[in-house]
């Protein structure tokens, strides 16, 4: 698979704009790790190599074990490896990426509201629509991997 273009170089103050996007996420109340994890299952659902190689680079880098790296895609039946926090992160980020097919229903938006405050909950969904922008931008575009990269230089 080869790059089609370079949405850096070609659009860069678009691309700046979605980094103060980035930037306000991670001045949020938001714990990074969680944000981290959010924007792996997210990457997960949409197929995006980039953003999967990325963020369980980034994740890893945060001391995040392996284990519970590899079960993020089953974390709803990983016990409690995921904290209620977690749990309700993710929950909210799969049917919100999914919203064609799940519309978001009141159970899911009660399921987040009754874990994270209104503030903490708008902010997850900002960067749910960002991490989802990423992919699509990654994906259209396709952006290699880093692992990708370092096969080649072999």
């Amino acid at each position: 698979m080869s790059k089609r273009l370079d949405y850096n170089h070609i659009a860069p103050a678009g691309v700046k704009a979605l980094g103060g996007v980035y930037g306000y996420i991670m001045q949020s109340s938001l714990p990074s790790e969680l944000v981290d994890l959010v924007y792996l299952r997210i990457s997960q659902i949409n197929n995006c190599a980039y953003c999967l190689d990325m963020h369980t680079r980034d994740l890893l880098k945060k001391g995040q074990k392996v284990e519970k790296i590899a079960l993020v895609q089953a974390w709803a039946e990983a016990g409690n490896l995921f904290d209620e926090r977690e749990r309700a992160a993710l929950g909210w980020a799969e049917t919100v990426t999914r919203v064609a097919e799940t519309n978001v229903p009141d159970e899911a938006y009660k399921a987040a509201h009754a874990v994270f405050g209104e503030r903490e909950l708008v902010d997850l969904t900002i960067a749910i629509g960002l991490m989802n922008t990423y992919n699509r931008l990654a994906i259209s575009f396709r952006k290699t991997p880093q692992a990708a990269l370092g096969r080649r230089r072999r």
